[in-house]
């Protein structure tokens, strides 16, 4: 069940499931569902078309882990695309289960970061514990090509062209790298890869398109190429004009391209969409500072600490902002409550330094 108020972002696009209608489905809940994740983000949903992207990525599959550990020590819930229609009631659950994880670790031998990513990535009937007796036979499966060679991945990406994974458990599946295809998983022997369409098809050609652009602009992005990447989210934005975390991440991309004033209009249209997004307020007063707007940096800093005071990154910045503007006091009670929510990195050895400094002025100048 989807908690009203519940903030959910999808990292990656959703294989089954056309972003824009699940986003409206969500909203009836009186919660929110958009792209990526924010500080505001309370549930993340991991969207299975990450695992084709990642097939081609230098990074591989290694990124995937790194971006769950991240989100789950965050304490954010982790959810599987499945399990997201589970919870929106636009899939039938599947039969009552009664394992735990540790249960099916112990009696498949499968580890337990393999059936982690198995489960958030739908290779099991269940996305999480409780387990079902299928799921124990699917995990024996797994792990029996994991011992042979093959990687959680590769068994991902294969176990979702033929259907229905609880249809696997009755067949015999085997490692391609005996035919030449040491990425797929064939049934039977090897006389068949696993193949089939996906379950749901309810978009339409610009939902697709809409999902290739943003994939297409996320790469751009991650590869320094700022100007092309603002151009694909533009063209997401023309499909999607309420795409706050598109706005956001163009705004991101024009200002390192150095196009200031563009990157400053998109961050407003990111606030103007999401008046709640935080990191959209911190952002733009950045900007506001490089360009030398030190009354609205201090404003936006302000509204993202108001926001969000449990964010230390606004915190610290308005504290510098204060210092170099001369109000030490203001600096000081600045740098005390930044050190309340961040005491051992390297930004609270510089916010020591700050307060002791003000500390040392002060007492000179009452001498």
């Amino acid at each position: 069940m989807i908690v009203p108020g519940a903030v959910l972002g999808v990292v990656g696009a959703l294989a089954a499931f056309p972003l824009r209608l699940a986003a409206r489905e969500v909203e009836r809940r009186h919660a929110e569902l958009r792209r990526g994740v924010t500080r505001r983000t309370t549930h993340v949903v991991f969207g299975r078309a990450l695992l084709a992207k990642a097939a081609t990525s230098r990074t591989g599959d290694a990124e995937m882990e790194r971006r769950m550990k991240a989100e789950r020590e965050a304490g954010r819930r982790l959810i599987s695309e499945n399990g997201f229609l589970r919870l929106l009631g636009l899939m039938k659950a599947p039969e009552a289960p009664s394992l735990s994880r540790q249960s099916l670790i112990d009696q498949s031998r499968l580890a337990g970061d393999d059936l982690d990513m198995l489960s958030l990535f739908d290779a099991f009937e269940h996305d999480g514990e409780p387990y079902s007796f299928r799921d124990l036979i699917l995990a024996r499966k797994y792990a029996g090509l994991i011992a042979s060679g093959a990687t959680w991945g590769a068994i991902a990406r294969s176990v979702h062209r033929s259907g229905p994974v609880a249809s696997l458990t009755a067949k015999s599946l085997n490692l391609g790298s005996q035919h030449g295809r040491p990425d797929a998983i064939y049934l039977d022997e090897g006389r068949s890869e696993l193949d089939g369409q996906l379950l749901f098809d309810l978009g339409t050609p610009q939902d697709d398109r809409l999902e290739e652009l943003f994939a297409e602009a996320e790469t751009a992005e991650e590869e320094g190429r700022h100007d092309d990447a603002a151009a694909l989210y533009l063209r997401c934005l023309a499909i999607d004009p309420k795409d706050a975390i598109a706005a956001f991440n163009r705004a991101n991309c024009l200002r390192g391209a150095g196009r200031a004033a563009e990157a400053a209009h998109d961050y407003a249209r990111a606030i103007k969409l999401d008046p709640g997004f935080v990191e959209a307020w911190f952002n733009l007063a950045g900007l506001m500072s490089d360009e030398g707007k030190v009354a609205s940096a201090r404003r936006h800093l302000q509204k993202a600490i108001a926001l969000d005071k449990a964010y230390a990154d606004p915190v610290f910045n308005l504290a510098r902002l204060e210092f170099d503007a001369g109000n030490l006091a203001e600096a000081r009670r600045l740098w005390v409550r930044y050190l309340e929510l961040d005491a051992e990195s390297e930004w609270a050895r510089t916010a020591q330094k700050g307060i002791q400094f003000v500390d040392l002025h002060t007492a000179r100048t009452a001498g």
